[in-house]
């Protein structure tokens, strides 16, 4: 096994899951088995039925391919002892770790902007008492 690739899904016509391919060699050399994450927003165009792989989509994993390079979140070369300690799990996901794509919160720039909202809150409260009691003692 050389290379396992994973694509985007909804590629081809009536086959909405994603795609792998695996790459085999009879002349491979080293004990590494290159892993390829090309399933990302990277490596694929939105289209209105199937999403549609440009020639530069390609171009890029067959760059990834021929360099053997690891990238994170994209390409992890792993050694074959590990493949086998992973019960020969040929799932990309499982040797290249995705993107985390979570928005990261200031929490000191949050905890301000907290207490700004709560002052105003007050503000607004006194505002109203102040109103409510004009209110109540103009009917006296």
């Amino acid at each position: 096994m050389e290379t396992v690739i994973s694509l985007a899904p909804n590629l081809f016509y009536g086959t909405t899951i994603a795609v792998n391919i695996l790459v085999l060699s009879k002349h491979k050399t080293d004990t590494k088995v290159q892993f390829i994450d090309a399933s990302g927003v990277d490596f694929f165009k939105k289209g209105t039925n199937n999403n549609l792989m440009t020639d530069a989509h390609v171009a890029e994993i067959v760059k990834l391919f021929d360099r053997k390079e690891d990238v994170a979140h994209v390409a992890q070369s792993v050694r074959m002892e590990r493949v086998a300690e992973n019960e020969y799990n040929l799932s990309v996901s499982s040797y290249v770790e995705a993107k985390d794509t979570r928005e990261v919160i200031n929490i000191a720039e949050l905890n301000q902007e907290l207490a700004i909202t709560v002052t105003k809150i007050d503000g607004l409260r006194k505002d109203i008492d102040t109103i409510v009691a004009e209110i109540e003692g103009s009917e006296a």
